[in-house]
C-alpha cells in the first residue's frame, strides 16, 4: 500500500475529529511531514497506524491549545455532501432526509464508535488496521463493529430507513 494514497481519507479522519476544513488540512501535511521526517519507526512496518496515530494526536494537541474555545459538536459526515440523483430514482429530498437520519443514529454511538465506524465504513480500512490506530485487538475490532450494526439497525429500523 501507497502510504500517499492515504492523504484524502487522512484529511477526512482529521476533519472528522475538527470539523474546520483549514484546521483538518494543517493537521493533514503536518502528520505527512512527521511521518517522512520520522525514520526510526515507520521501517518497522504499521505505517498506516503510525500515520492515524499522529494525525489523532495532532488533533488532540490542537484542541488543546485551543481550551478557551468550545469545542464544536460532534458531526460524522460532511454537510457539505454532494447530492445527485441515484440509479434508482431516488430523488433529492429523499436523499438528504436518509443522511439526516443516518447522522442522527451515528450520533447515538459513542465517540470511540463513531471513529470506529468511520474509519470501517467511510475510510475503508481493515479491521487490523483499525486495531493498531486503536490500540486494540482485531477482536475487539470486530465486536465493537457487531455492537454498532446493531445498534444502528435498531435505530435505524425504527426510523424505516432501509
Amino acid at each position: 500500500m501507497d502510504i500517499e494514497e492515504q492523504y484524502d481519507k487522512l484529511y477526512r479522519y482529521c476533519y472528522m475529529h475538527t470539523h474546520h476544513r483549514q484546521t483538518a488540512e494543517d493537521i493533514t501535511q503536518e502528520a505527512f511531514l512527521r511521518f517522512f521526517e520520522s525514520h526510526s519507526y515507520k521501517d518497522k512496518g504499521k505505517k498506516l497506524a503510525y500515520l492515524y496515530t499522529i494525525a489523532k494526536n495532532l488533533c488532540i494537541d490542537f484542541y488543546r491549545k485551543k481550551k478557551e474555545q468550545p469545542v464544536p459538536e460532534k458531526e460524522l459526515f460532511n454537510n457539505d455532501v454532494e447530492i445527485h440523483q441515484n440509479s434508482a430514482g431516488d430523488n433529492q429530498e429523499e436523499i438528504i432526509v436518509q443522511a439526516h437520519i443516518l447522522k442522527e443514529a451515528v450520533e447515538i454511538l459513542d465517540e470511540e464508535s463513531q471513529e470506529i465506524i468511520f474509519l470501517r465504513y467511510v475510510n475503508e480500512l481493515t479491521v487490523v488496521d483499525i486495531g493498531r490506530i486503536l490500540g486494540i485487538s482485531r477482536f475487539a475490532v470486530h465486536r465493537r463493529i457487531k455492537l454498532c450494526l446493531s445498534q444502528l439497525k435498531d435505530k435505524l429500523g425504527k426510523e424505516e430507513f432501509f
